[in-house]
C-alpha cells in the first residue's frame, strides 16, 4: 500500500548502518532491502511511519517522526492550497 508520494519523514544514514537487518525484521511494509552487505531503502513511499525501524536500529542509522508524514502533508497542503508536502 502506498501512501502519499514524497512526504514520509524517514531518514537513513548508510554510514551508520552495519547491515544487522533489524529494520528488515520489524518493518511491516518492506521499506528496506539488503544490498551489498548493508540495508538500503527500497521504497520510501511504502513507509507508514510506525517508527519500528528507528526504535529497533541499534546503531541509530534510521530516523522517522512517527505518524506525522501523511497527516501533516494533507493539512499543510489544505491550508496552502497546494499538493501535500511536508516542507
Amino acid at each position: 500500500m502506498k501512501y502519499l508520494k514524497d512526504v514520509v519523514t524517514l531518514q537513513y544514514d548508510s554510514d551508520k548502518c552495519t547491515g544487522c537487518g533489524m529494520c528488515l525484521n520489524v518493518c511491516p511494509h518492506g521499506v528496506f532491502e539488503k544490498f551489498e552487505g548493508k540495508v538500503r531503502i527500497a521504497d520510501r513511499d511504502q513507509c507508514m511511519e510506525c517508527g519500528a525501524c528507528a526504535l529497533n536500529c541499534p546503531f541509530g542509522a534510521i530516523d522517522v517522526q512517527e505518524g506525522v508524514g501523511c497527516a501533516a502533508a494533507i493539512i499543510i497542503g489544505f491550508f496552502k492550497g497546494t499538493e501535500p508536502t511536508c516542507g
